[in-house]
């Protein structure tokens, strides 16, 4: 939790950030995944200066499990010092112990966006799915509670002006932003309209334009100009030299099939599972992971 320090701000995680959408999928399946087609309602995890501080907070932990459908779980919400925001005891359950930073107690608002967290953790014990080490598996939490309906509230959490700053979670504001427009471009949602940050709306706004990107790789027929034309000369280049390769900063490689023509392979913009392809102009293909039909100029 940053609070009153620096914010990391960009890309720094990406990577990390794309393998646990793919992981996501991999583990739950596509029909998993689109049973969180719709978010936590702001209302369900409103929380005012006048609610009581423990009731309060049992109600959010009640609603996050609901959403997260671990309806044998039962969350025991405390409070005390500490340097992070929050943290949950991952035994064999039905009881899971989360405390919480004593900031909370006059920070209600976001006590909400803490729970998401801390209950993922919960979720993703239960599945098995985790990431080795500490940094890679809370970036895996972060991407999984944004992927499945409950990430902007940690992004909503993230305010910063001359004075003081405050972030939950591990990634950047950005990146957080990445992830719920990679949501919002699946379901068809438009998050925007739950912000009481400023500062957050930028944020996902800045993450929206790079999902686009995703989709704006070739060979894929979004493809811009300048893409479509590089793709060209690289497939020209592998087609004719002996080693095919393709360009260091590019998502696409070439490589023969002795069986038949020329293929690429290239990470799917929704899921990040690669595909691979023969070449051979225009086609769709269709990513066996989360299903989604792609126009491919290959």
């Amino acid at each position: 939790m940053a609070n009153d320090g620096p914010v990391e701000h960009g890309y720094p995680h990406l990577e990390t950030v794309r393998a646990a959408i793919t992981a996501l999928y991999k583990r739950l399946s596509y029909d998993t995944v689109r049973t969180f087609e719709i978010s936590v309602a702001p209302a369900d995890v409103a929380f005012c200066d006048t609610d009581d501080l423990y009731l309060g907070a049992q109600r959010v932990a009640r609603e996050l499990v609901r959403h997260y459908r671990l309806p044998d779980a039962r969350l025991i919400v405390s409070f005390r010092e500490m340097k992070h925001a929050a943290n949950v005891e991952l035994a064999a359950g039905p009881e899971y112990f989360v405390e919480l930073n004593d900031r909370f107690r006059t920070h209600r608002r976001d006590i909400g966006a803490a729970l998401a967290h801390e209950v993922m953790h919960v979720y993703l014990h239960r599945l098995g799915l985790s990431f080795p080490g500490t940094r890679d598996n809370e970036i895996l939490t972060d991407t999984a509670t944004t992927y499945l309906g409950a990430g902007w509230l940690l992004l909503d959490a993230y305010r910063e002006d001359a004075a003081s700053s405050q972030k939950l979670g591990y990634l950047t504001p950005e990146e957080f932003g990445y992830v719920l427009a990679k949501r919002a471009l699946v379901f068809g949602e438009d998050p925007s309209t739950w912000f009481t940050s400023p500062q957050a709306y930028t944020a996902f706004v800045s993450g929206r334009d790079l999902a686009r990107r995703d989709e704006q790789q070739p060979p894929l027929t979004g493809a811009g100009w300048a893409g479509r034309r590089r793709y060209a000369r690289d497939r020209r280049h592998a087609q004719d030299g002996p080693a095919p390769v393709a360009a260091p900063s590019t998502p696409y490689d070439f490589s023969p099939d002795a069986h038949g023509p020329l293929r690429v392979s290239f990470p799917c913009p929704t899921c990040h599972q690669r595909i691979r392809v023969p070449v051979r102009g225009r086609m769709r293909a269709r990513c066996a992971l989360c299903r989604t039909v792609l126009e491919c100029d290959t």
